[in-house]
């Protein structure tokens, strides 16, 4: 008030200068705080999509698909609501979810021995879509060895088949590693899985063959 009486002309001054300023800074401010608030929601609620991304895969390698599909469902409901909220640049903290999301549904659909889905129809972003495949790769490298644990050398074969060809699918995005974060480091580590694998199937194809030989000459 004292500063008003002594100054009056250079409060108006200000006052009038600063007056858009103003009015920016509190629709920012505004703004900001709901982007705030949206992003600590996406942060601690996305936890849920990936624990039920992490059961369906758990399920499928159990062989309970029915499970593997409900547990997707849900995480498909949840991805859709959040989706809504994930505005500007919180799409980024969707990423990880949307990443679980793909890698589970792209193993359900190799179990099945159906299409996987394009990035299109799961509605999902395009980084997300690839570093999901890259994470499935792992996945099918599991469901390998399990059939060769029981000796089904054949479904074996046939999933390596798909998981040698979607490694060579994913290969050339090595050189977008600016753009999608890790997506050189997860295909370096897929080219080794794919190696083991493709040992581990010769390996076994081997003895198999070898135990036949061995049978026919007892008989």
């Amino acid at each position: 008030m004292f500063c008003k009486r002594l100054y009056p002309s250079f409060y108006s001054y200000s006052r009038l200068t600063l007056k858009n300023a103003k009015s920016s800074l509190n629709k920012i401010s505004r703004s900001l705080e709901e982007i705030q608030v949206n992003r600590e929601f996406l942060l601690k609620n996305t936890r849920e999509i990936i624990i039920l991304c992490s059961r369906s895969i758990i399920s499928v390698h159990k062989g309970d698909y029915k499970t593997g599909e409900k547990n997707l469902a849900q995480a498909d409901v949840l991805l859709t609501k959040y989706r809504k909220k994930a505005t500007s640049d919180l799409k980024r903290y969707l990423i990880t979810a949307e990443q679980e999301y793909v890698e589970a549904v792209c193993l359900l659909a190799v179990v099945k021995g159906i299409q996987i889905p394009s990035h299109e129809k799961l509605k999902v972003m395009q980084e997300s879509y690839v570093l999901g495949l890259l994470d499935c790769v792992g996945e099918l490298k599991r469901m390998i060895l399990d059939k060769i644990r029981i000796g089904d050398i054949d479904k074996a074969i046939k999933v390596f088949d798909v998981m040698e060809n979607l490694y060579l699918y994913l290969y050339p995005f090595s050189m977008y590693d600016k753009v999608v974060k890790e997506v050189r480091r997860k295909i370096d580590v897929n080219r080794i899985l794919v190696e083991d694998v493709r040992g581990a199937i010769t390996e076994e194809k081997r003895r198999s063959e070898l135990i036949k030989e061995l049978s026919k000459l007892k008989k």
